[in-house]
Formats: structure tokens, C-alpha cells, sequence
């Protein structure tokens, strides 16, 4: 059975399978391998794709668009009555009706069933927003196997094609609703993601409306308001023609009158000035959490459709003084990329040299009391393992009971960026008990483990009585067997350690103390800051700072101990 690889998009959207030669992309009934996301109701038939875009302006009320934007709300969308089907429509439903029309094309293309996929997703999805797109997925009778984020199916793709090469690399990818930017590395097969960024309510479709604002006032002044749906097509031919052609002139007849005007580059570049500087910062605070400069980067890869229109490159070439490149098509990128990472999953054989690393784009952390005023107030969030840390990660914290005495501790997970958690994403809890001790506040370690295929390890440890008790948050993952889960919670083990307690650590501090035993006075600062430094280091708990700090200070130690040979 073959695993397939989907990008479900705001705009439209792709399936691909991983041959013999390489990711593919399938075509629809049509024989395009673009489906649009459109969902209309016709007589109490469902339709979507083609068919259902073309009904955007004659039967806008039966007919939904851009719900993408609204994944992970309770948002409906009203398709008119009808005595045959339900009058509203949740985002999942209307995305189900796209991937079981996905799911279809697949199979009659490979001539089999198709069950088992990735599907991507923005990197700046939260949790909510990821679980509409599984639940969406099920609903289309597919089982989500992994969910990749877009950028890093677009890396996969790029990465294959000049996986010896290494460079560390951009990628801008502007959909039709959102916004993602990351920066990769790629070294000997192995594609890193350093840190990614974005703005999931941002996308093409807001440049369009801007446009359609910009026209709107021009319409109304010579013929009168106009059908929104009139509106809205006008400045998508607009927006579309520009990416081509430094003006384009707009026929329509509106309210019985017939409507001309020309519409340049400049005129909706100037409609669009706020989304373009809202396009700066996450480029800005990808580059400052990958610990970069815009010199770092080798190369600017640009995915999505939006990426066309002529003051999108302008704008990223300015940015990153590169010339951005796009010799796949933006619109296929995240598809091959997305079977790519399909192939991997069904362990093709002709993807055994290549690695995929990730990142946790969300902070992930609990709830923590502050004493506040004299008395002590919840609500507060702790952060444990920071945002753009690669994964798979484990990071551990000390607490302590907020009232002495106290018998039960509940510790409860968060997702998110802000500094309270009633403003973050709530993923789980668990409730310990610990020793009633009237004496002093009973303290305990938390500890959160995450692997790139999307569980969360929670373990809480007694210090007085060692005791530990875990759980596993599996509301980030996939779809994914309890074996599965086994299998993975054994490796993650290896990541519970913490690495003071790791055997070259441990030997690294060894060395120091013994050199610094055996040291004249004038060298001994210079050990004991060594010390200081590691030590520092380790308590961070980031494995590629304390690997590349005892590399160094090996060296250091080698040199001491060689000039104390006598």
C-alpha cells in the first residue's frame, strides 16, 4: 500500500507518491495535479476543486473558499438550504470533501487504496490548528500518519536534488492564507531545520483583498457598489497579471454599467505597504533564533504561489541581498516534498542516506505560581523547552509545592509564546503525589521530552523519594499505533539523561579538576573558569553547545596536560 504525501492548501491543493525515480506529483480527473480548495453545494450534490471554483461568482452563497484560515476555530460556513445536506460546514468537513477527492485521484492513479499519508502543514500551525487537520483527515477516510511542516517539505525537495552539497539555506514560502519562513543547513545527507517562523493569518489572499479595498473606492465613486464576489475576481485577475505584465487594464460590467481601469505594479504595491513590512519580521526573528545574519545564508528559496507577484521577490531580495531562486514550481514544492517525507516514513530504500532533523515551533512548558502581593497566584507560563529547538529534544526543570504541607501537585502543559498560560495552547496535565512534609516545600524535577514525530513525554520526579511518574502527550502527533508509541518512548530514553549525568561529562569535569590539581597558581583560573563555563553549558541542556564547548576544552586540557609532561 502506498504512503502519499499532500499539501493542503488555502489556495489549492496537491498529492504526490515517492517512485523508483523520485517524488511525483498526481494528476486530478482533469489532469491538472492542482485541485483548488474550494468546496460548493449544487442541488444537494457536493462538489469541489474546478468545478466548485467556477461557481465563486455566480453561486457565491452556496460556495466556500480559504477555510484553511480557519482550522483549529469554531468558525461554520453557511452553503445556503437545501433539504439533502447539512446547511453548515466546520473547516474540517469542507478540507475532508478536498482529501477525499485527493484520496481518489491517488487511487485511481496507482490503482490501489490509499490510506496512509503526510500531510503538510504551516510551520506556524499550533496545536488546535493541527488537530483540525488530522481530524479533517479522517474524516476523509485517510490516516495522517505525520504531519510536516511546509517549509521543511519544501527543503526536503530542494535538498534532494544537491543533497552532497552543503550550504545553509532560506526558505520564504508565501501560500494563499499563510506564511512560513526557515533556515536549513544541509551537510553530508543530513537536512537540519535551524529555526522557522511565520504568520499563519498572512497570505496572497490578503494581498488580493487589499487590492480589492483599493478598488472598491474607484468602483463605487463611477458605478456603484459593487457584488464582493465581482470585486474579489477583478483583483485576482489583477493580482495574476501583474506577476507578468507591468499594468493591466480591468473590464467588467458592474450594476448594468460598464467599468475600465488600469491597475499597475505600483498602485498595488502602494495598496499593500502593511502586509509587506508583517512579511519582514518573521524573516527578521527566524534569522535572530537561528543565531544568524543575513550573510549566513547561501541560499533564498522561494514556495508558494504568492511568491510570483513581482514585489514579493523585490521584497526578499532587498531583505537577504540574494536573488531568490524558484526552479521548482512554488506551487509543487511542498507536494513533492511531502512525498518525499512519505517515502521516508515507508523506509523507501532509495532514501536510506538521507536524514531530516526538525524544530519545535512553539514554546513548550507548564504553569507555574508566582507569589504576587503577599500570596500566591496561578496562571503563569514556564517555559521548558524554547522554540526552534531541534528535535528530538528533552529538557528538564526544578519546582517546588506552593504551600508547605501541600500533598498533591498537578502539572499542567502548555503550548505557546505567551507569558500566561490562559493565552497559550493547552495539551495535558498530570497530578502527582508527594510527602505531606510541615517542615519546608517538597521539590520535584519536570522533565518534557518531544520527538519530531510529535510526542511529548511528561515526567515528574520526587526528589525526597524518588519517585517518578510520566505520561505521554500524544495531541502533536499523528496517527500513531500504541506500539509505535512504545518503540519511541524506548528510544527517547537515551535524551532523559541529564547531561551531568552523562559519562563524557562526567569524565570531561574529571580532567579539569585533575588538571587543575596538578596546576601552577597562574593556570588555575583559567581551569576553574574552564569549569565554570562547561558546567553553564551543561545546565543549558543543549546538546550541540555542550558537544561543540567539550571539543574545545578537550583541546585546552590537551595542550595543559602536555606542558605538564616532564
Amino acid at each position: 500500500m502506498a504512503h502519499i504525501g499532500i499539501d493542503l492548501g488555502t489556495t489549492n491543493s496537491l498529492i504526490a507518491v515517492f517512485t523508483d525515480d523520485g517524488p511525483e506529483l498526481i494528476n486530478n480527473s482533469l489532469g491538472s495535479p492542482l485541485t483548488p480548495s474550494v468546496v460548493s453545494v449544487d442541488n444537494g450534490t457536493l462538489l469541489c476543486g474546478d468545478m466548485a471554483k467556477s461557481r465563486l461568482v455566480n453561486a457565491s452563497g452556496l460556495t466556500a473558499s480559504l477555510f484553511k484560515r480557519s482550522m483549529g476555530t469554531d468558525k461554520k460556513f453557511k452553503l445556503g438550504k437545501n433539504n439533502f445536506l447539512s446547511e453548515e460546514f466546520s473547516p474540517e468537513e469542507l478540507s475532508a470533501v478536498i482529501l477525499r477527492s485527493l484520496k481518489a485521484d491517488a487511487e485511481a492513479h496507482l490503482g490501489c487504496e490509499v490510506v496512509d499519508a503526510v500531510i503538510s502543514v504551516p510551520a506556524y500551525f499550533n496545536q488546535l490548528q493541527r488537530r483540525s487537520v488530522q481530524a479533517a483527515a479522517k474524516m476523509a477516510g485517510l490516516n495522517p500518519l505525520r504531519l510536516i511542516n511546509e517549509p521543511t517539505a519544501a527543503a526536503l525537495t530542494y535538498g534532494l536534488q544537491d543533497k552532497d552539497a552543503e550550504s545553509t539555506f532560506l526558505v520564504f514560502d508565501l501560500g494563499g492564507g499563510t506564511f512560513d519562513v526557515s533556515v536549513l543547513e544541509v551537510f553530508d545527507g543530513v537536512m537540519e531545520v535551524r529555526a522557522t517562523a511565520g504568520d499563519a493569518y498572512l497570505g496572497g489572499e490578503d494581498f488580493t483583498e487589499k487590492l480589492a479595498a483599493d478598488l472598491a473606492a474607484e468602483i463605487a465613486e463611477q458605478v456603484g457598489e459593487p457584488d464582493p464576489s465581482v470585486l474579489r475576481k477583478l483583483a485576482e485577475q489583477a493580482k495574476c497579471g501583474l506577476s507578468d505584465k507591468h499594468e493591466v487594464t480591468l473590464n467588467a460590467t458592474i450594476n448594468k454599467v460598464d467599468f475600465t481601469t488600469t491597475v499597475t505594479r505600483e498602485r498595488f504595491e502602494a495598496a499593500c505597504q502593511g502586509l509587506l513590512t508583517r512579511l519582514r519580521r518573521p524573516v527578521e526573528r527566524c534569522l535572530y533564533d537561528a543565531g544568524l545574519s543575513v550573510d549566513d545564508i547561501d541560499r533564498v528559496i522561494l514556495v508558494g504561489g504568492a511568491t510570483r507577484m513581482p514585489m514579493i521577490r523585490a521584497l526578499v531580495a532587498k531583505q537577504l541581498r540574494k536573488l531568490p531562486e524558484c526552479q521548482i514550481d512554488p506551487d509543487h514544492v511542498v507536494a513533492l516534498g511531502a512525498a518525499v517525507q512519505a517515502g521516508l516514513v515507508g523506509k523507501n530504500a532509495a532514501l536510506d542516506d538521507v536524514v531530516m532533523t526538525d524544530v519545535s515551533a512553539f514554546t513548550l512548558g507548564m504553569e507555574s505560581s508566582q507569589t504576587i502581593g503577599g500570596s500566591l497566584k496561578s496562571g503563569y507560563f514556564m517555559p521548558i523547552i524554547e522554540r526552534n529547538t531541534v528535535v528530538p529534544v528533552s529538557r528538564e526543570i526544578g519546582a517546588s509545592t506552593g504551600q508547605i504541607g501541600q500533598t498533591r501537585v498537578t502539572i499542567r502543559i502548555y503550548q505557546g509564546e505567551a507569558p500566561t498560560v490562559k493565552s497559550n495552547i493547552y495539551l495535558g496535565e498530570i497530578t502527582v503525589n508527594v510527602p505531606k512534609n510541615k517542615q519546608e516545600h517538597e521539590h520535584i524535577t519536570v522533565r518534557l521530552t518531544y520527538d519530531v514525530s510529535g510526542l511529548l513525554d511528561v515526567d515528574v520526579t520526587i526528589l525526597s523519594t524518588g519517585i517518578t511518574k510520566s505520561m505521554t502527550i500524544t495531541a502533536l502527533a499523528g496517527e500513531i499505533s500504541q506500539e509505535d508509541i512504545e518503540k519511541t518512548r524506548k528510544t527517547l530514553e537515551r535524551l532523559k539523561i541529564h547531561p551531568r549525568d552523562m559519562d563524557e561529562n562526567k569524565h570531561l569535569i574529571g580532567r579539569i579538576e585533575q588538571c587543575y590539581a596538578m596546576a601552577r597558581l597562574v593556570d588555575r583560573d583559567e581551569l576553574q573558569n574552564l569549569l565554570y563555563k562547561f558546567e553553564t553549558v551543561i545546565e543549558s541542556q543543549v546538546p550541540a553547545d555542550i558537544e561543540r564547548l567539550r571539543g574545545e576544552i578537550g583541546d585546552i586540557l590537551n595542550n595543559f596536560e602536555s606542558s605538564y609532561v616532564r
